[in-house]
């Protein structure tokens, strides 16, 4: 029997239907878009879970890094977990996580608001910063994920999937593609959004943002893989032209060439997911991934019909798996460092992050703890990372730097209701070559304080390093009625203080956050004080000099998320000191005494301090702190100068502009409380209240003459109630004290900065 011809055919066409459909090619093409091209997460899942293949991937910044991920064989839930991870939006911010800071190279806290870093050869034409986020997490971040899988395959055709992105040349006006080398630099320049973070070299080009040139790049696919079908996935448009007075948008036509967001062929689809997030609202990334899954899942139907070919769940993991097991693990044995062409080699860099006289195997574990401790030291402004395949199996880590200016200029201080206003100046210079130098200038200014610091740190190259430095510091205080608002007149001063020392500092590190500190110096006190509120200008005050040697250590671990008014992190530090002088005092008209008193005083001074956060959510923050000083200093010629010279509980900061011998003490131990509100980022509503126990109090009796308390005598408390906004300048409060034992106990005021000052010489 001769079969129908019509049956033939119709088995012709399902037959070639078949084979077409197990051949099918599909390609994926993902924009830009900040954190709205996040959304492409939730495009690629909703395309797995409905079996549709995804060959070959093009992408451009936010869809550079999305298709990197799954290039990688990162799975669509495995990409959603990282990119809602606290490491993302730590990255996504400019953030490092605490244990990344490196203490033992932070600058002492002082009122410094804004910074300006210029060299002596470019002091204006390179003055304003290229970038306001910081990409040291980023950068190691794609390291960690990208670049280790590059140092195996660095053919992007050999990926999971084939993947290609695109870049920008600035200087020759045109998309750059990549294909092969480190996928790490590759994602890393596709994404580098202008102003946002610092453009990197790759091959001597300086490379942004591939969206400048090329924000939806089909015509990559197209020509590097040709697939049978092209799925789209665009969250991306181009600007409308300027009006006169947007100066924003005539600088985005200045940069921005508009992009062509069609395919080049008819056998494609392109899904628009429509979410409303905003280009840098990373903590917004949960919905935009749910947005690009609900959009593609809307369009599932029609892809259905155009894609007949199907993968399983099943076959994913497998090749997945497979992929993974051909990723050799990290390694690193060398490091090299590279500068801008015609620089000498900072060697001190190098030696740095790997020992250069013991062969050392350094995982990713350790690499991180020595990378991010070379990140933060003062001279060194950028590093961009990649790993190198070794022919014994194992890493080089090269390490292109580029230096800081010579010169920063930090402009601060506080302004304030009180007469406590304090202007802050200070200027840096630093080298880097085979050591690091820092040299340092810094002055305070204004009625209530002024002080002049002068120092000079020198560190030498290892992996724990050590740092030397000589300093020499005058400080004065002046209590004038403190408690009198801005516009009240103020009595003449009643306490005058003096300080000027110079000596000796050596640092190292314990770890990441722990920092030791050896101490010795020279210090000579001067304090004027009348020893009644009822003086005259006709009296003269009493003087107290005070001249010797003081030596200390410290051990300091600080995780802090602020240098003052913190509201996450830890913080711990002991410090023992020893001090030796000679007294010399001389009695004013106020005084009890009539004679001159010269006395030599030893004393051993131990003081433990801890701050931990126990409760850091997002909108609520719960911090305990205590404090615990013993003393073994004998008594001075009366009772103003013993009570200069005893510890001083001051947790809440407006506490030290003060003078309040009620709060100080031979021996004592305090605990409080602080309780913080986040109402939105950044304004905090703050509530701080603390306990004072003296263990020992000096006393003065009805003829002036000086006795010990009982033990656990002269319990007080103090509190404090603040709307703080931390804005990026410094923080703009209004606040309420609140000092039980003063005439007036409750004080107000409002003001912005920092209530930060020198070391004292010995208190």
């Amino acid at each position: 029997m001769i079969p129908n011809p019509r049956y033939i055919l119709t088995f012709c066409l399902l037959l070639a239907s078949f084979s077409f459909g197990q051949d099918q090619k599909i390609g994926l093409v993902l924009s830009g878009g900040g954190a709205t091209g996040l959304s492409h997460i939730g495009v690629i899942k909703a395309l797995e879970e409905n079996g549709i293949p995804i060959d070959y991937i093009t992408g451009t910044s936010a869809g550079a890094l999305v298709g990197s991920m799954y290039a990688i064989g990162m799975s669509p839930e495995q990409m959603e977990a990282y990119v809602l991870s606290e490491n993302f939006q730590k990255m996504s911010n400019g953030d490092i996580k605490p244990e990344q800071r490196f203490l033992f190279r932070e600058d002492d806290p002082h009122s410094g608001m804004i910074s300006f870093s210029f060299s002596k050869d470019s002091i204006l034409t390179k003055l304003l910063p290229t970038n306001f986020n910081s990409s040291a997490y980023l950068d190691f971040e794609m390291l960690k994920n990208l670049g280790s899988v590059s140092a195996t395959v660095n053919d992007f055709d050999s990926l999971f999937v084939p993947f290609r992105c695109v870049a920008s040349d600035i200087v020759d006006e045109e998309s750059i593609v990549f294909r092969d080398g480190h996928l790490n630099a590759a994602v890393r320049a596709s994404m580098t959004f202008p102003f946002y973070i610092k453009p990197i070299h790759v091959n001597g080009v300086l490379l942004f943002d591939g969206g400048l040139y090329n924000n939806f790049p089909s015509n990559v696919m197209y020509s590097d893989f040709n697939p049978d079908y092209i799925i789209g996935s665009n969250v991306s448009y181009n600007q409308p032209p300027p009006d006169q007075d947007d100066l924003i948008g005539q600088v985005t036509h200045m940069l921005v060439t508009n992009s062509d967001f069609t395919l080049p062929c008819e056998d494609g689809y392109i899904i628009k997911p429509d979410t409303d997030i905003s280009t840098f609202d990373f903590a917004g990334v949960k919905k935009a991934i749910q947005d690009g899954y609900n959009s593609t899942i809307e369009s599932i139907d029609t892809l259905k019909m155009q894609i007949t070919r199907r993968v399983t769940a099943e076959e994913l993991q497998a090749r997945r798996q497979q992929f993974k097991q051909k990723i050799e693990p990290i390694q690193v044995t060398s490091v090299s460092t590279s500068t801008k062409t015609g620089e000498k080699e900072l060697r001190y860099t190098r030696l740095s992050m790997i020992k250069s006289k013991k062969p050392e195997k350094l995982d990713m574990k350790e690499l991180e703890k020595r990378y991010f401790r070379l990140y933060s030291t003062p001279q060194v402004d950028f590093i961009y990372p990649r790993f190198e395949k070794k022919k014994d199996g194992t890493h080089n880590l090269a390490l292109n730097i580029q230096k800081a200016k010579d010169f920063k200029l930090d402009v601060g201080g506080h302004l304030s209701s009180r007469p406590v206003n304090t202007g802050y100046f200070g200027l840096t210079y630093q080298t880097i070559g085979k050591i690091i130098t820092k040299s340092h200038v810094e002055s305070y200014f204004g009625k209530f304080y002024g002080s002049a610091k002068a120092d000079l740190t020198i560190e030498f190259p290892a992996v724990w390093p050590i740092s030397s430095t000589g300093y020499f510091v005058l400080n004065r205080w002046d209590y004038f009625r403190s408690f009198a608002t801005f516009f009240e007149d103020v009595r003449p001063s009643f306490l005058v203080q003096n300080e000027m020392y110079g000596g000796l500092e050596v640092d190292f590190p314990v770890g990441n956050t722990v920092k030791t500190t050896l101490d010795a110096r020279f210090f000579s006190l001067e304090d004027e004080y009348y020893q009644t509120d009822k003086f005259t200008s006709k009296d003269t005050a009493d003087l107290t000099k005070f001249d010797g040697f003081s030596t200390s250590f410290s051990f300091q671990k600080n995780s802090l998320n602020r240098k003052q008014f913190a509201s996450g992190g830890h913080f711990l530090e002991f410090k023992a000191r020893y001090n030796l002088g000679v007294e010399h005092s001389i009695p004013g008209t106020t005084s009890f005494q009539n004679y001159d008193v010269i006395q030599n005083h030893s004393w051993l001074n131990l003081d433990l301090k801890y701050q931990s956060f126990v409760i850091d959510k997002h909108h609520f923050h719960l911090g305990l702190n205590g404090r615990l000083v013993y003393n073994t200093r004998t008594l001075f010629a009366n009772y103003t100068a013993t009570t200069l010279f005893q510890t001083e509980y001051a947790p809440i900061p407006d506490a030290q502009t003060f003078f309040l011998p009620e709060y100080r003490s031979v021996q004592f131990g305090g605990v409080g409380i602080n309780i913080i509100g986040t109402i939105r980022k950044n304004i905090d509503v703050r509530l701080d209240g603390f306990l004072y126990q003296p263990l020992l109090q000096v006393i003065k009796t009805d003829n002036g003459s000086l006795v010990y308390s009982d033990y656990f005598e002269g319990r007080s408390y103090m509190a404090s109630a603040s709307i703080i906004y931390q804005s990026f300048l410094g923080p703009l409060r209004a606040t309420l004290n609140y000092f039980p034992e003063q005439i007036s106990p409750f004080s107000f005021q409002v003001s912005f900065g920092y209530v930060l000052f020198n070391d004292r010489a010995i208190r």
